[in-house]
């Protein structure tokens, strides 16, 4: 990756664009903040932290877990890996998955790409159709200047097919794509039947601007999903692959990919991908999951395939809120100063944990999130519950995807609090 803008990232100075970073700070550059190792829970007056509620961190030593733990898993496996970056949009994580054995970075639309490639990300699996005429053009002027380049996308149709070889008509280079087959009847994108498949393979193999290298899909939007309906369909995956091979429609590509995987089903993923046959070329058997890299503490804490195989390891949930006690009205209520602008809600909401009082840190035992505005917490207080106003509270929370994009430069903590890093995002 492109080392040079990332360093740019570390001389931006820090302002009123980031939330909950501490006021003395405004003017140094990230570089410099993060050299001062400040305690996220210090109060500035005394100790020259200064962090301001609400603000969202990172676990260092869980996020590093979770990043060694899946390129041991892919590996075991054989699987490449190109994690979904719509998950965080963070360019330094993106580099600390390459690091991590990545073959890529997953995206979903355009301006994804755009960012990933200020940032030098030299392979991209576009996980979407793409139809476009000002990005396909952006595209092409990209693969015609990096020779190193390499993208991936999305087709479900001759319509687009069209669409497509319109927009990229005298391109030096063909664009990658791969067949997306849908995952049933009232799913998402993707072609329905295998016929339609070979309509469209035959349709990319009738113009220059595209070669088709594979197939893919997302086993997450298999209706009324379980173990064996999700492997049926991987299964259909894995034949329509064969079948499009044994039709001679991957001549020009050096390569097969074959590619589905969210964060859900990739024990499945691993399990069919295991039997791919032979094919008259190589398989880049790909793996897509993203919400992996912070995991969570709700949607996939108890989704993750760790949970039925436990033997491969678990992952950490990396995100913690926190948020100060603003109002305790009643007994029964009480109210913090974090709300939908910070936290995750689509899926779940977040969690209380744990209570900070004075340096003292204990389990959030009878308190219990009822409900966000805008920028308040509504929480319910049993009598157990031992809060007051000017608490702080660590919340856990669900859904990574919706949790990234409220922050644009997270903190990330160590155990003791030391704050040892800024991840920015752009979304």
């Amino acid at each position: 990756m492109g080392t040079e803008a990332l360093t740019r990232l570390a001389e931006e100075h820090v302002d009123h664009r980031f939330k909950g970073l501490p006021p003395d700070a405004y003017g140094l550059t990230v570089a410099e903040l993060a050299a001062q190792r400040r305690n996220l829970f210090h109060d500035g007056d005394r100790d020259g932290g200064g962090f301001t509620t609400p603000v969202l961190a990172l676990s260092a030593e869980r996020l590093a877990h979770n990043l060694a733990l899946m390129e041991t898993y892919t590996a075991r496996h054989g699987l490449a890996f190109a994690p979904h970056g719509k998950t965080s949009m963070a360019p330094q994580l993106f580099q600390r998955q390459i690091e991590h054995g990545a073959w890529g970075i997953t995206l979903a639309v355009p301006h994804q790409v755009r960012v990933a490639r200020a940032f030098g990300v030299p392979r991209i699996f576009l996980a979407n159709e793409l139809v476009d005429a000002p990005a396909l053009r952006w595209i092409a002027a990209e693969l015609a200047a990096d020779p190193d380049f390499r993208l991936v996308t999305y087709v479900d149709s001759v319509r687009g097919v069209e669409l497509m070889d319109a927009a990229l008509a005298g391109a030096a280079r063909p664009v990658d794509v791969v067949i997306e087959l849908g995952a049933g009847d009232g799913a998402r994108t993707g072609v329905r039947t295998e016929a339609e498949a070979g309509k469209v393979a035959a349709a990319v193999a009738a113009v220059p601007t595209l070669r088709l290298v594979g197939v893919a899909g997302y086993e997450g939007e298999v209706p009324k999903a379980d173990p064996e309906r999700v492997r049926s369909y991987l299964r259909r995956l894995v034949a329509l692959a064969a079948a499009l091979d044994g039709a001679g429609r991957f001549g020009e590509a050096d390569e097969i990919v074959v590619s589905a995987g969210g964060s859900a089903w990739f024990d499945a993923v691993a399990d069919v991908f295991a039997g791919i046959p032979g094919l008259s070329r190589p398989v880049l058997k790909l793996l897509r999951s993203g919400a992996y890299v912070s995991h969570d503490d709700g949607h996939y804490r108890r989704l993750t395939p760790f949970g039925r195989v436990p033997g491969e390891g678990a992952l950490e949930p990396a995100f913690r809120l926190w948020a100060q006690v603003v109002s305790r009205p009643t007994a029964e209520q009480a109210f913090a100063n974090a709300g939908k602008r910070d936290a995750a809600y689509d899926l779940d909401l977040p969690t209380a944990q744990v209570v900070r009082r004075g340096g003292e840190e204990r389990p959030a035992a009878g308190i219990t999130v009822t409900g966000l505005s805008d920028q308040h917490t509504w929480l319910r207080t049993d009598p157990e519950a031992d809060v007051e106003v000017g608490d702080w509270i660590g919340f856990g929370l669900s859904h990574p995807c919706t949790s990234f994009d409220k922050w644009q430069l997270i903190p990330v903590a160590e155990a003791d609090g030391t704050v040892v890093d800024y991840i920015r995002t752009f979304f």
